[in-house]
C-alpha cells in the first residue's frame, strides 16, 4: 500500500489534481438525486420572498448554505469528504494513519499535534477543485497511486476524500475555527471519541446537539477500544448510546475501532466503503443542512388556508373611506350647484336676470366659466384629502388581515398597506380633479331655450315701443293726421296685452326650465359622483389593494415553498 505527496510544482489553481468538468457538464444530465434541487431552489424562494419581512439571522444562514451547496454541487460528485474529528488524545490522527496505510498525518504525545487539516484522496480526477474549496493547504495534501490501489483491496475506497482535523478542545482559536469550518462542508462527519472522554461537554455541546437532525450523515466512532475488556466495550457502546439518543440523535450509528489491533478499523472501513459506493452522502448531507434551515422557515407561517384576495366588504369600506376623506359628495353637491347656475344663464328668464344685476348678489360674483378650474386647483396636492383620515382607513383595511397572518406578515402587510401612504392625498385630488366636467358643453336644448327667451324679450321690447308711438301719436297727435298703426290709439290695450303675454311666457317658461334643470342637475350630480367613486375604486386598488393582495400572494407562496424545502409534496 503506498501514498505519494502532491507534487509542490502542480499547476495553479488544481491543487495538484487535473481540473474535473462539473457532475452534470459530465454526465449530460443532473447527477442529484431527485428532489434536492428543487429542495434548494424552494429555500431560495424563501430567501427572496423573507427579504425585509423575516429575522437577518435567519435569512443569512439559508443564504449561506444555498451558497455552500451551490459550490458543492458544481464540484466533483465522485467523491466523498470525509472528516474525523474528535478531541485532545482521541486517537484521530492514528486513526487517519491506519486508514491511509502509512504515517501521514503526525502523532504523539504531545498535544495538539495536529495543527493543520490533513487530506488523503483515493483517486485523482477532479478532487483538485474540491481541495481547493476545502482550503486544505497543499502540502498536507495527499493521493494514493490508483494503478497500486487497483491491484489492492483499497481500490474499493475509490472517490474518498479522508481529512485529518485539529483538535476540537484545541487551545488554540485558529484550530476550533477549523474545526467548525469543515463541520459545515462535509459529507460524512467522524466524531471519533475515547473511552474515557466520549461524554465531553464540549463536544456534545457545541457539535452533537447543534448537528442532531444530521444523523444520517453523522458516525461516531469509538476509539481506542483495545484498552477495555469485550463486556466494558458494550457497556460503554450502551451508555453512549443512550446519551446521543437524549440529546436529539435519533438510532445514532456508533462504531468501535482500534488503531493498534489487527483488525481494529475493519468495521470502520467496512462503513467508508459503503459510503464511498453509494455516493449519496453529498446529497444527504446536503438535504440534512436543508432540513435544518427548512425548519427555521415553520415558525413564520401558520397551518391554516391564508387569503390571497381582500374580501369585498373591506374594499367597499376602504373606498368609502377615500371618498369621505377626499370630500366626494361635497365636491359632487356643489357642483349640482354650479350646474344650476350654469343652467340660469341659459333658460332664465333675461329680465329677470337684469333685475337681479341691479341689486349686490354676490352669487352673481362667481365667474362660472372658471369655477372648473378652480375646482381643479383645489385639488391638487394633498389639500385633497387628509393624511389623518387616509392613515385611519389603511388601518382598518389591514387590521383584520394581519390577525390571520403570523406577525412577521402581518406586518409585512401593513407596511404593504401603507407603501404609498404620502401618495394617496394627492391621488384622490387628482381623481377628483379628472372627473370634474366641463362648461364648455351645453346641452342643445339650453340654446334653444335661450333662443326662444330672447326672442320674446325682443317682442315685449318691441311692444313696448309700440306702445309709446301708440301714445305719442294716437293721443297726443304728434303724428299729424295720418300716422297709420302707430296712431291707433284704440290698439294700446291690445299691444299692452300684448307684452303682459310675453312677459308671462317667459317667466313661465324660464320656471319650467328651472325644474327640468334640477331634476337635470340631481342626475348629472350622481353621475360625476360615481365618476369620481370610480377614480377613487382606482387609486384605492393601485396604492392599496393591489400592494397588499401582492404581499398575501407572497405569503402564499411562501408556504407553499416551506413544504417544499422540507422536501414534503
Amino acid at each position: 500500500m503506498t501514498t505519494s505527496a502532491l507534487p509542490a510544482n502542480s499547476p495553479a489553481g488544481t491543487g495538484g489534481f487535473p481540473i474535473a468538468a462539473p457532475d452534470m457538464a459530465r454526465n449530460g444530465g443532473p447527477a442529484d438525486p431527485p428532489g434536492l434541487t428543487d429542495r434548494l431552489n424552494g429555500l431560495d424562494r424563501l430567501v427572496h420572498a423573507g427579504i425585509g419581512r423575516l429575522d437577518q439571522p435567519v435569512l443569512d444562514d439559508a443564504a449561506a448554505l444555498l451558497n455552500r451547496a451551490g459550490q458543492r454541487l458544481r464540484l466533483s460528485g465522485e467523491h466523498t469528504v470525509v472528516t474525523l474529528a474528535g478531541g485532545t488524545g482521541s486517537g484521530k490522527s492514528s486513526l487517519f494513519n491506519a486508514i491511509c496505510g502509512l504515517e501521514l498525518s503526525p502523532t504523539g504525545m504531545r498535544r495538539p499535534m495536529t495543527s493543520q487539516a490533513h487530506a488523503c484522496v483515493w483517486g485523482l480526477d477532479g478532487a483538485g477543485p474540491l481541495l481547493d474549496w476545502l482550503d486544505v493547504d497543499k502540502r498536507h495534501r495527499y493521493a494514493r497511486a490508483s494503478a497500486l490501489d487497483m491491484e489492492r483491496a483499497d481500490s474499493s475506497l475509490q472517490g474518498l476524500v479522508l481529512i485529518d482535523l485539529p483538535d476540537h478542545d484545541s487551545i488554540q482559536a485558529m484550530h476550533r475555527a477549523e474545526v467548525d469550518r469543515f463541520v459545515t462542508i462535509a459529507d460524512l462527519l467522524v466524531w471519533v471519541v475515547d473511552p474515557q472522554k466520549y461524554a465531553d461537554a464540549a463536544l456534545h455541546r457545541n457539535y452533537i446537539v447543534p448537528f442532531a437532525r444530521h444523523t444520517g450523515v453523522t458516525l461516531i466512532v469509538l476509539n481506542q477500544v483495545d484498552r477495555l475488556t469485550p463486556h466494558e466495550i458494550d457497556d460503554c457502546v450502551a451508555d453512549l448510546r443512550r446519551l446521543l439518543e437524549a440529546e436529539g440523535l435519533a438510532d445514532p450509528r456508533i462504531v468501535t475501532t482500534s488503531a493498534v489491533a489487527e483488525d481494529g478499523t475493519y468495521g470502520f472501513r467496512d462503513v467508508l466503503v459503503d459510503t464511498v459506493a453509494a455516493r449519496r452522502a453529498r446529497t444527504e448531507r446536503l438535504s440534512a443542512d436543508v432540513d435544518r434551515v427548512a425548519e427555521r422557515f415553520t415558525d413564520y407561517r401558520f397551518t391554516a388556508e391564508p387569503p390571497t384576495t381582500v374580501d369585498d366588504g373591506r374594499r367597499t369600506d376602504l373606498v368609502q373611506a377615500f371618498t369621505d376623506a377626499a370630500g366626494a359628495p361635497a365636491v359632487a353637491e356643489a357642483m349640482e350647484s354650479a350646474y344650476e347656475l350654469r343652467a340660469s344663464d341659459f333658460v332664465g328668464w333675461p329680465v329677470a336676470a337684469i333685475v337681479a344685476r341691479l341689486r349686490s348678489d354676490p352669487l352673481r360674483r362667481m365667474r362660472l366659466t372658471e369655477l372648473r378650474e378652480e375646482l381643479r386647483n383645489a385639488f391638487t396636492g394633498p389639500i385633497g384629502a387628509q393624511q389623518g383620515d387616509v392613515d385611519n382607513a389603511l388601518q382598518n383595511v389591514t387590521e383584520g388581515l394581519s390577525q390571520e397572518l403570523p406577525t412577521h406578515w402581518g406586518r409585512s402587510v401593513r407596511t404593504a398597506a401603507r407603501s404609498h401612504a404620502t401618495e394617496i392625498p394627492e391621488a384622490l385630488g387628482e381623481s377628483l380633479k379628472n372627473a370634474l366636467p366641463t362648461f364648455n358643453v351645453v346641452p342643445r336644448w339650453w340654446w334653444l331655450v335661450k333662443t326662444w327667451q330672447y326672442f320674446l324679450v325682443l317682442v315685449a321690447a318691441l311692444s313696448i315701443v309700440w306702445i309709446g308711438f301708440l301714445v305719442a301719436y294716437g293721443l297726443l297727435g304728434l303724428g299729424g293726421d295720418n300716422p297709420g298703426l302707430i296712431g291707433e290709439a284704440g290698439l294700446i290695450p291690445y299691444v299692452a296685452v300684448l307684452v303682459v303675454c310675453t312677459f308671462g311666457m317667459g317667466w313661465l317658461t324660464s320656471s319650467a326650465c328651472r325644474n327640468l334643470v334640477a331634476l337635470s342637475s340631481a342626475k348629472h350630480g350622481d353621475k360625476m359622483e360615481h365618476h369620481m367613486r370610480v377614480g377613487i375604486e382606482r387609486v384605492a386598488y393601485e396604492k392599496v389593494i393591489g400592494p397588499i393582495e401582492d404581499d398575501l400572494q407572497v405569503y402564499a407562496r411562501f408556504r407553499e415553498n416551506v413544504d417544499v424545502a422540507l422536501g414534503r409534496s
